[in-house]
């Protein structure tokens, strides 16, 4: 399952990701806002998403859409279990999911168009995680610290 959410600034290219996603295939349920709500605060929405990947870190996935991406990354990253990055690029997009076994995307809003966010998805989806010793070995020390 993919969960997606937004605040209020990333609610435009959530809406455009979600129906472009749907359209590809993928089972994506909206966490909301389900309507532009101008003065609502990113943590509200990104603690629906990451429950629910923190719940199952190693299946799930998550998409997380505000101005910058910094807020929403900061607050999914305090839930057990989820490795969320702040992604601008393909390269990145992939590189996050091979080599750090990330489990939840976030996009800064300001700084992509539409169709940019879209192409970082997807791959990003389409990648598959690494199983190379020395990543594997990196993710399993960050989620021992996470059982301190």
């Amino acid at each position: 399952m993919i969960y997606l959410s937004a605040d209020h600034g990333g609610y435009k290219l959530k809406e455009y990701l979600k129906k472009e996603l749907k359209a590809l295939k993928y089972n994506v349920t909206d966490l909301g806002p389900k309507k532009f709500v101008a003065d609502d605060d990113y943590p509200d929405y990104t603690k629906l998403v990451a429950e629910k990947v923190s719940k199952n870190p190693n299946v799930d996935l998550g998409i997380l859409v505000c101005r910058s991406g910094q807020g929403v990354n900061i607050m999914a990253n305090k839930y057990k279990g989820v490795r969320s990055v702040l992604v601008w690029n393909i390269v990145e997009a992939m590189n996050s999911r091979s080599d750090n076994l990330a489990n939840i995307l976030s996009l800064p809003a300001d700084f992509l168009s539409p169709q940019q966010a879209l192409l970082i998805t997807e791959k990003w989806l389409e990648t598959p995680w690494g199983t190379e010793a020395r990543h594997v070995r990196r993710v399993n020390k960050i989620s021992k610290l996470e059982k301190k």
